[in-house]
């Protein structure tokens, strides 16, 4: 039975990918130190996602190790030899990041890096999928003429009429630190696959979602402005009138492209994996769809400063990845993704 390494195991997406790979027939190995608890606080902590790994996954084997630790990572991968690495670890927050600057370059650059050197060394004709962000192109997506409509922003320009494709610069912009560490691991991981003729890929997220989700201020919108509907606090908005606009993808759907990836990996490629824009909504356009769902109005208020690097207008051009990867596509809807949220949240309340 294949074995799959996944870091950031209780994070929305790694245990989204423990289960989907379980039931797949993979024998599951989990890293994760809870760092998600220490970035955020108390309402960051993933405990309660390891417990349910235990009980979903048959023999999950969770290792409590900081991927940091580069002997402990090299000790590691010699000692599993898996068959896939699937990479989720992270520090998430473009906000946070400022404020943990060699945290956040640490965990997500250097780790990466020791990840990729001990697969190299142990494992290298494994699949190496990594979680990018679409946070690479810094705000280089904000130079594309707008149109404003009624409750969005929306590109003018017809050449992006699908979105942001892999092809777009990455470069001479603005991306937070925490896009600046991630733009590394994001080089570093096509590197190894040019140079060492490795199938690694970057997944160049949009916002990823989920009823697993520990959303929380700084890292996890639609879970997080959920929670806030739910539980009556208000929301803070930064700028563009409420009406910047994210593409979501469900964490299912997430998981099923890095099956497909692993299935038929390639070398050193790009995708930029978001919900496209049938899945996309604004600020405001998502509080009417919460509050069609839970009955309650939305309590907000607005900050005209938006923050630093943040997009104004981002959906991904997914034409590439239905390309290579004609077996998957976007299943969920962003009505669905939100229901499964709203009950997510009630159920853990």
């Amino acid at each position: 039975m294949p074995l799959a390494l996944i870091t950031g195991s209780c994070g929305l997406i790694g245990s989204e990918v423990a289960i989907y790979f379980s039931r797949q027939g993979f024998r599951i190995a989990g890293v994760d130190n809870n760092q998600r608890a220490v970035f955020f606080g108390a309402e960051g902590d993933t405990r309660w996602s390891l417990d349910r790994l235990r009980n979903e996954i048959p023999g999950y084997d969770h290792r409590e190790l900081d991927i940091r630790n580069r002997q402990a990572v090299l000790d590691l991968i010699a000692e599993l030899r898996p068959n896939a690495i699937i990479h989720t670890a992270a520090q998430p927050s473009h906000d946070r990041a400022a404020a943990i600057p060699f945290d956040d370059f640490d965990v997500n650059a250097v780790g990466t890096l020791n990840l990729l050197e001990a697969a190299r060394r142990s494992c290298p004709e494994s699949p190496f999928i990594h979680m990018s962000t679409n946070k690479v192109y810094g705000d280089r997506p904000n130079t594309i003429p707008l149109r404003e409509l009624g409750t969005r922003w929306d590109y003018a320009n017809p050449e992006f009429e699908h979105g942001i494709a892999e092809d777009f610069s990455i470069d001479q912009s603005k991306h937070s630190l925490f896009g600046a560490s991630k733009v590394a691991s994001d080089v570093m991981v096509q590197e190894y696959g040019r140079y060492f003729q490795m199938p690694t890929c970057c997944l160049r997220g949009g916002c990823l979602t989920g009823p697993n989700h520990s959303g929380v201020e700084l890292h996890g919108f639609l879970s997080y402005l959920i929670k806030c509907n739910l539980e009556d606090r208000e929301y803070k908005v930064f700028g563009y009138k409420a009406k910047q606009v994210r593409d979501n993808i469900h964490s299912e759907d997430v998981a099923r492209f890095m099956y497909e990836f692993s299935r038929k990996p390639r070398v050193a490629e790009v995708y930029n994996l978001g919900g496209g824009k049938e899945n996309s909504c604004s600020i405001l356009e998502a509080f009417h769809k919460i509050a069609a769902i839970t009955g309650k109005s939305m309590a907000w208020c607005y900050v005209d400063e938006n923050r630093l690097g943040d997009h104004i207008c981002y959906y991904s051009d997914l034409r590439k990845m239905r390309e290579h990867y004609p077996r998957w596509d976007v299943t969920i809807s962003l009505e669905q993704t939100l229901e499964e949220i709203v009950r997510a949240w009630r159920e853990r309340s």
